[in-house]
């Protein structure tokens, strides 16, 4: 399988965080929740905690206090489908792929649900075929893109005689985190509205080689769940809405089965962690990068693309890593073996290593 093209989408509106503070501190929720709570909102968004600003789907940020389960929906309804197709779309352009040539799409979320789900508006809007391969994956948190990626890989290399053969697939993964607002006293969640922001990722993947751009080959993917640490990361529902768990644990799980997927894959490969040119790392918040950065003994320049994806749009879960993975192309990264890792609610991990050309 080749990555042909990449795409990235986001509401046009930025917010920094110290707008989100003020904007925290002036609305009805300041009152309603405790001391406690104003402290966190305070700390992690007066400190440096890795991100600057954030895209919201929001008119102005009054808009993220107002809480409950119709407009949550109406705003993943508003919002998912357009980021979904406007990356896809720049994901074609990119690959300068027309959009009947796609033969399936593999459309992730986590922070919203339609039925029928979000491949159905991307056919639509796109202009796919009618006949297309669709599927939804949901429930996979930030870690989605890659076991998207791997669905687009098997898709791929089904038979050429197959009835439904595949020669490309369209990956998306779109996120509106502002649709999953919640809000009380519990630590994690005050956090988790601090971190998170919105934008969907596509790829065009492909049985082919490019022949106009920069080859990306996938080489081969390996993938961890524990589902004992299920309740370290995860979206419960209340009162008909969404409320991220987030404990203390995250930053240590995330880089301890980080380092198992990665030592899996290079055993698998006989290559070593120096042959590693470049790192495509879901970065989860700058706790998570520092620990990732601890575990595998790397320097801080090694994960520069997810420190500045975080610091420019803050966790964007599952589409984040494609934001990475456009970074790296743009700044021309050294060609050879790239490592691409996601991981989240589960507990899971997944990484894939690449091969990719020297520009």
């Amino acid at each position: 399988m080749f990555l042909r093209g990449i795409g990235t989408a986001n509401p046009p509106r930025r917010y920094t965080k110290s707008e989100c503070l003020a904007a925290f501190e002036a609305s009805d929720w300041y009152s309603r929740l405790d001391a406690r709570s104003h402290l966190v909102a305070r700390t992690v968004l007066q400190r440096d905690n890795g991100i600057e600003a954030r895209r919201l789907a929001l008119e102005s940020l009054g808009e993220v206090f107002e809480i409950d389960p119709g407009t949550l929906a109406r705003r993943f309804l508003d919002n998912a489908p357009l980021l979904a197709t406007t990356a896809a779309t720049r994901a074609l352009a990119n690959a300068k792929i027309d959009p009947g040539k796609i033969d399936a799409v593999v459309v992730s979320t986590c922070t919203g649900y339609l039925c029928p789900g979000l491949s159905g508006y991307v056919i639509e809007a796109a202009g796919l075929r009618p006949d297309v391969q669709a599927f939804d994956l949901v429930g996979q948190g930030c870690a989605a893109a890659l076991p998207n990626l791997q669905l687009g890989n098997a898709l791929l290399q089904s038979s050429p005689d197959a009835f439904q053969a595949c020669d490309n697939v369209l990956s998306v993964c779109v996120e509106v985190s502002s649709a999953a607002m919640y809000l009380d006293n519990d630590p994690g969640v005050i956090i988790s509205a601090c971190l998170f922001g919105d934008g969907a990722g596509a790829a065009v993947l492909s049985r082919h080689p490019s022949t106009t751009s920069r080859n990306i080959k996938w080489v081969g993917s390996t993938s961890r769940i524990d589902p004992g640490e299920r309740k370290a990361l995860m979206f419960e529902q209340r009162a008909g809405m969404l409320r991220n768990v987030l404990t203390r644990a995250v930053p240590s799980l995330a880089a301890r089965y980080a380092c198992e997927v990665l030592e899996s894959a290079l055993v698998r490969a006989r290559l070593h962690k120096a042959d590693v040119a470049t790192w495509i790392m879901h970065a989860g918040g700058r706790d998570v990068l520092l620990a990732i950065e601890r575990e595998f003994g790397l320097a801080a320049h090694d994960l520069r693309y997810s420190a500045a994806m975080l610091r420019e749009y803050g966790n964007m879960s599952s589409a984040f890593v494609y934001f990475v993975l456009q970074a790296a192309l743009a700044d021309q990264a050294p060609a050879g073996w790239w490592w691409l890792s996601s991981f989240g609610a589960g507990f899971s991990c997944h990484g894939a290593l690449l091969k990719v050309e020297p520009e």
